[in-house]
């Protein structure tokens, strides 16, 4: 356990850390070495000084014999205790081996002792006889470096092996095997003395003891290699060398180089010995020494950190203490039955209880009655030592108010560990929900208010790089949101706009509220999209935010207002100037008729005069035109039967277009009558014939059609000169080559004309118009260069007639649907006029601008069930090369065409085949709600 979790300090305890082991297992340090060489250095010195004198005869001292053996045995006694110590910790082998070497030492000095002649008695004790401790002498110096040489070999770093049974055992074994060994020995050399070998003859030592000293001088020698290549060395090791070292000069000096008992030799060999004795046990004994000091320290300082643990504890009692007693989150001890056994002043605040209130009472004074479930199975949880963590509940205050808190419980245990109650953190969070409520609340409105605005919403950072767009931008600029989110405005932006749209931008960081101005964006089909905007710049947040108002139908409105505006004005004009024309133009042919009689008789001048009649019936003619235009003309209007109209036209008109132009009527049953100036309309029918003749010099197909129509709401607001209502179609159309699409909004300008010089007017179609015009219709005009061009004609239908039967089809209950329709229609105002007609009737709606976007849109979404397009499209791709690729993609999709053109012009231009669907423009809503149910069902 570390002391983070205890709430122990650390602190540091006055041990020597490379003295804390013991001898027979700590390295040797240099200062061990240094000392125990330079103890064998000055030992080698005194024996070299002590050799050449070991033979000088010394006078006899028996109680130094005595003296130096009772030391002796003493020394090795306490050595081989203390080996036997820490061998009782240890355990291992060689220490046991060791510490056997020093007892029997021990023992044999003392025998030795006993039985050496002269001590106690003339001959000795124990039956000794003349060779008695010459034996034992040579016995106790081979027993030790005997057993010195098996601790050499039973040591490894570790210690070496241990025993497997008690150490007591061991021990004892040990003990009892010294005795044993030195008892047998002390009978053979004692009892049995005269059948070992003579080693000592008259004071002087026979070859045979030579030998014998020689053998136990080597094995002191072979225990001392043996210490020295037993690496690694520890400190026991090191003080064993210098024993052996001191223990190979006692043998040389008192049993080779000397030459009877009580010489020099004999006296300063049992000196060595000695000090071989005393060696190991010093250090064992200083060792001790440093132990016990360590010891002491150790509980010193284990009581001054108890102290200090002591003043810790109760300093963070105290601390703990103040800071539950200052804390604004409700802190509660419980029972494991429930039983409130603390309770802080935050729960005096949060609940309304006092401590003297709340404590030895239950804690279901705050629950509900409806959540006293839970506080048993929290307490169950407890009990299984499980920690409950940011649990949300609702509790009750002393008043019975609701209480939000945010809670948090973890077991209580005993310094045994044993878990004995609960403690409880209740947080209230009442306000702060009721903000983040409120917050939420106000960040729905505020996603839903983006996610459903028509107008384009962008959040920018302060470089230009979008970092919010609305969905609205896939309706205004053909893009997903994530088209743009993290690219930069400037990919969008049109060139020209760029540095207006910074200029806004830098005076907006520059503290202007609202900025309003108008940028150009380019819609994904590659065409501009002007968008007026309103834009601000928050400072906390350093974000742009922009609103901008697709300015398309406003402008496309606008666009139609000035050309109705230009139209009466060019057509006031005309009329003016007309009127003043026709009046010269009555002085002219008023008095042509006096000059041509006076002229009669005078040939030349009579063609003359006849020449300028002409020409004043021509501009008789233009002016009648150009009144048309203006919308002053006289008319005769009565109510008429269009179809017979136009079957009588269809007639006139054979001769005058010639073979090569096929004529086909497509006039409808019943068609409405109106109130109309015949002839007018003759004329217009006329004029529209030779106009589509002109479009078809190598022939082709004029197709005249009726039918009655309801121009509704939707397409009034689109055209604003059209009121909605009743009216009677009346089309031409022909397979010629077209107007192109720049030129469309001039083609009833007055003498505006694409023919060559000489083969025009300028004046057929701004007849037409005006005369529509002042009859108080509507004429639209369709034209795909190379497809073709169909002109119709509104009229308003007759008032005061019975509703016929087709009023009635149309007037039958309009009828939707729930499936899923992708509407492709190059015009922008009509597409969203589509878009906005199929989702009035239930439909989900999907919109493309032309077919590639379509086919896009396609692969996407699985779930379309119908293509409604428009027919003739710019692109590479027209709408019925798109229902060909749908069809190939999906042949499950259903597909209704439509079209400015009328069904019969497209079927005989050789653009739809016979029985494909078809919704002709203008439609109304029961129109388009019946043609989408006939496509869904087909």
């Amino acid at each position: 356990m570390t002391m983070a979790k205890t709430g122990l300090r650390e602190m540091d305890v006055p041990a020597t850390i490379d003295r804390s082991t013991f001898l027979s297992t700590l390295p040797a340090t240099p200062t061990d070495r240094t000392a125990a060489l330079a103890i064998v250095g000055v030992s080698a010195i005194l024996f070299a000084l002590a050799v050449p004198f070991a033979g000088i005869p010394l006078l006899p001292v028996p109680a130094f014999v005595a003296s130096y053996q009772s030391a002796l045995a003493v020394s090795d006694t306490v050595t081989a205790v203390l080996l036997l110590s820490q061998f009782s910790v240890l355990r291992t082998r060689a220490l046991l081996w060791l510490a056997t070497g020093y007892l029997f030492t021990a023992a044999a000095a003392l025998v030795h002792a006993l039985t050496f002649p002269g001590l106690f008695t003339p001959t000795g004790l124990l039956g000794a006889g003349r060779q008695t401790t010459v034996w034992l002498y040579m016995i106790w110096h081979a027993g030790f470096p005997l057993c010195v040489l098996g601790y050499a070999w039973l040591k490894e770093a570790d210690g070496g092996a241990r025993i497997r049974g008690t150490t007591v055992s061991a021990i004892c074994t040990v003990v009892f095997g010294v005795i044993a060994a030195m008892a047998f020995f002390a009978w053979i050399v004692t009892a049995q003395h005269d059948l070992l070998p003579v080693l000592l003859r008259d004071g002087r030592y026979t070859p045979t003891m030579i030998g014998v000293v020689s053998f136990v001088w080597s094995l002191s020698f072979a225990a001392l290699v043996s210490l020295w290549f037993r690496k690694p060395h520890t400190v026991i090791d090191i003080w064993l060398m210098v024993v052996m070292c001191a223990w190979l000069f006692d043998i040389a000096l008192s049993a080779i180089v000397n030459v009877a008992r009580f010489d020099l030799g004999f006296y300063a060999g049992r000196l060595y010995g000695l000090c071989s004795a005393t060696f190991v046990l010093a250090v064992l004994l200083v060792e001790n020494v440093r132990l016990q000091a360590q010891t002491a320290g150790m509980v010193g300082a284990l009581k001054r950190r108890s102290d200090a643990e002591r003043d810790y504890h109760a300093e963070r009692e105290r601390l703990f203490t103040a800071v539950v007693e200052s804390s604004n989150d409700a802190i509660i001890t419980k029972s494991l039955d429930g039983t409130i056994t603390t309770w802080n002043n935050a729960a005096e605040r949060v609940f309304g209880y006092s401590a003297g209130e709340a404590v030895g009472r239950s804690i279901d004074i705050i629950m509900p009655d409806d959540q006293l479930e839970d506080i048993a199975e929290n307490l169950a949880r407890t009990r299984n030592g499980e920690v409950i963590d940011q649990q949300e509940a609702v509790r009750l205050h002393k008043n019975g108010q609701p209480i939000d808190v945010v809670l948090s419980q973890v077991p209580l245990r005993s310094t045994d560990g044993k878990i004995i109650g609960a403690s409880k953190v209740a947080r209230d969070v009442t306000e702060r929900r009721r903000a983040e409520m409120a917050l939420n609340r106000e960040i729905e409105e505020r996603q839903r208010i983006f996610e459903t605005s028509q107008d384009l919403i962008l959040v920018t950072d302060g470089f230009g790089n979008f970092i919010q767009v609305s969905p609205s931008v896939k309706t205004i600029l053909g893009f997903s949101p994530e088209d743009m989110v993290g690219h930069s405005a400037i990919e969008f932006i049109h060139p020209d706009d760029l540095e207006k749209t910074r200029g806004e931008m830098r005076a907006a960081r520059r503290g202007a509220v609202k900025r309003s101005f108008e940028a150009r964006y380019y819609h994904r089909d590659g065409h501009e999209v002007t968008l007026n905007w309103m834009g601000t710049w928050s400072e906390p947040v350093k974000r742009h935010f922009f609103i901008g108002r697709d300015l398309t139908e406003k402008q496309a409105a606008e666009a139609q207002l000035r050309q109705v505006q230009k139209m009466d004005s060019i057509g006031q004009l005309t009329g003016g100037v007309a009127h003043d024309f026709n009046n010269v133009l009555t002085v002219i042919t008023g008095t042509i008729g006096i000059l041509a009689d006076a002229v009669a008789d005078r040939p030349e001048l009579a063609a003359i005069t006849k020449l300028i009649d002409d020409a004043a019936e021509r501009g008789a003619q233009l002016t009648k035109h150009l009144l048309a235009f203006a919308r002053k003309q006289p008319l005769q209007p009565r109510e008429i039967d269009v179809n017979a109209l136009a079957l009588e036209a269809a007639k006139l008109l054979h001769p005058t277009l010639g073979e090569q132009i096929t004529i086909m009527p497509q006039l409808t049953e019943d068609a409405w009558p109106t109130l109309v100036d015949p002839g007018q309309l003759s004329t217009a029918i006329l004029n529209l014939a030779l106009n589509a003749r002109d479009a078809m010099p190598d022939g082709g197909t004029l197709v005249l059609e009726t039918r009655n129509v309801f121009l509704d709401d939707g397409y009034a607001s689109m055209n604003p000169d059209v009121t909605a209502g009743n009216y009677v179609m009346i089309a031409v159309s022909d397979t010629g080559s077209g107007i192109p699409a720049d030129l469309i909004d001039r083609v009833f300008d007055p003498f505006f004309t694409t023919k060559e010089v000489g083969k025009g007017t300028g004046l057929g179609l701004s007849m037409v118009f005006g005369f529509v015009k002042q009859t108080g219709g509507h004429i639209k005009i369709y034209s795909e260069e190379g497809h073709g061009t169909s002109v119709k004609i509104y009229l308003p239908r007759s008032t005061g007639v019975q509703e016929t039967e087709f009023e009635v089809l149309q007037n039958v209950p309009i009828t939707g649907g729930d499936e899923k329709i992708l509407i492709v229609e190059d015009d922008a105002l009509v597409r969203q006029y589509v878009v906005t007609q199929v989702k009035s009737l239930g439909y989900a709606a999907l919109e493309a601008a032309n077919a590639a976007e379509a086919l896009i849109i396609i692969d996407a979404d699985k779930e379309i069930d119908l293509l409604f397009t428009d027919i003739i499209m710019p692109g590479a791709m027209n709408g019925r090369q798109l229902a060909d690729e749908a069809a190939r993609r999906r042949p499950d999709l259903k597909t209704l065409f439509t079209s400015g053109y009328t069904e019969n012009a497209i079927v005989h231009h050789g653009r739809l085949d016979s029985g494909v669907l078809l919704l002709a423009k203008p439609y109304r809503k029961s129109e388009l709600a019946k043609m989408l149910r006939t496509a869904l069902a087909s």
